[in-house]
């Protein structure tokens, strides 16, 4: 069953006082292979929200079949210099099943008729 995971983070003046090529250094190095690891198992978008909203910079669309990959996954980045040294705070964490009751009310139904394990 596919997950869909939002997280909300947003870069502090300590990152934004970087260089711009010091800072795509530092993705380079430890943000972009993280993600190339588990590609196979978790997608990803990137989005920009500073010009939109005031309580995060930027969020991610993550999704996975996967839960102990992404955990896997989020626990790198947490170890990465980017999180590690306050570059990078995550704000907050969304998660969802994409018309999950349904899902549900296929399963209960088969459940009822004896079909479902």
């Amino acid at each position: 069953m596919k997950t869909s995971i939002i997280v909300t983070y947003t870069f502090t003046p300590a990152w934004l006082a970087l260089p711009r090529e010091e800072r795509n250094a530092l993705e380079a190095a430890h943000i972009f292979p993280v993600f190339a690891k588990y590609a196979d198992r978790v997608s990803a978008r990137f989005f920009d929200a500073e010009a939109f909203h005031t309580a995060f910079s930027d969020f991610a669309l993550l999704e996975t079949e996967d839960l102990k990959a992404y955990y896997f996954l989020i626990e790198e980045l947490r170890d990465s210099p980017l999180i590690a040294q306050g570059y990078l705070v995550v704000n907050d964490i969304f998660m969802g099943i994409e018309d999950g009751f349904r899902q549900f009310e296929a399963q209960a139904g088969a459940d009822r008729d004896g079909q479902g394990k």
